[in-house]
């Protein structure tokens, strides 16, 4: 890790992550739909199998392991050494298809040498990186390793997440949640101060126009932002729609449907900005 980024996560979101719990969170609740709509935009913008594709900040290899085993070559980055553990583990679970590489490393200066890589995916470092200049160095570098015509996919959870997970799960009769919320939707940094909470820990929430800013600034071209989610993460019986093959296809159908819509870009926990070298 380049010394001029030492520390990419302050301490709290170091222990938020060293719970171990970021493993199983795409495999249950609402984190489903996360799953099934970053994996359904990941088959329609990446190129096709057998290129090279850079997960950075890809946690615990969920996507990364996915995507070898359709043929990609997956290199794998991310900050927390718990996670590539965990990703090692997974990519020795399907040895005809392992991992590229799997290494600790820092979003922000990336090993990888310039224009070596077809795709580019930042699912997690741009709101983990909660100041501008830090979100732009990570997509530089994105920029920086991408071949000329190489897409970016980059994820960034969309401001107004907080106030609409806690209408759903009736935390804002919590005060101290209020505050965060109301923090959040002033300038985008979400804080958790009350280890004792479930919140979620430190981070940034863009509003779909700074995250298309961002991407711009950091040389890319012809972005498009779509929603992941849509609406369907605000059924308070998500789980029994899920559970039903036809009621799920209308969640996700529903979500392809407003995916693009500019009123309705925050409806959604999270934003996928696609963009190209």
């Amino acid at each position: 890790m380049n010394a001029e980024h030492e520390a990419p996560f302050p301490p709290e979101m170091v222990a938020f992550y060293e719970r171990g719990s970021e493993a199983a969170r795409l495999f249950r609740g609402l984190g489903r739909l996360e799953l099934a709509r970053t994996t359904e935009l990941l088959s329609r913008f990446l190129p096709p199998p057998s290129v090279v594709v850079y997960d950075v900040g890809g946690g615990p290899g969920v996507y990364a392991c996915r995507l070898a085993a359709q043929g990609y070559a997956v290199h794998l980055v991310d900050a927390m050494p718990l996670h590539i553990e965990q990703a090692r583990a997974a990519s020795e679970l399907q040895p005809a298809h392992p991992l590229a590489s799997c290494s600790v490393g820092d979003a922000r200066a990336l090993g990888a040498a310039s224009a070596s890589a077809d795709a580019v995916l930042l699912l997690g470092p741009l709101y983990h990186l909660t100041e501008r200049a830090d979100r732009l160095a990570a997509l530089e570098e994105a920029h920086r390793i991408l071949k000329p015509g190489g897409v970016l996919l980059a994820a960034g959870i969309t401001r107004y997440a907080s106030a609409l997970d806690g209408l759903l799960l009736e935390t804002l009769a919590d005060p101290d949640f209020v505050a965060i919320v109301e923090r959040d939707l002033v300038d985008g940094q979400h804080r958790n101060p009350h280890d004792d909470r479930p919140y979620f820990t430190t981070a940034f929430f863009h509003r779909p126009d700074e995250l298309a800013s961002e991407v711009e600034v950091a040389g890319f071209r012809g972005c498009r932002l779509l929603n992941i989610e849509g609406p369907g993460w605000l059924m308070p019986d998500f789980d029994e729609r899920w559970q039903d093959p036809e009621r799920r296809e209308i969640l996700l159908r529903v979500a392809r449907y407003l995916e693009e819509v500019p009123s309705l870009l925050g409806i959604g926990s999270h934003l996928m900005a696609v963009a190209w070298r």
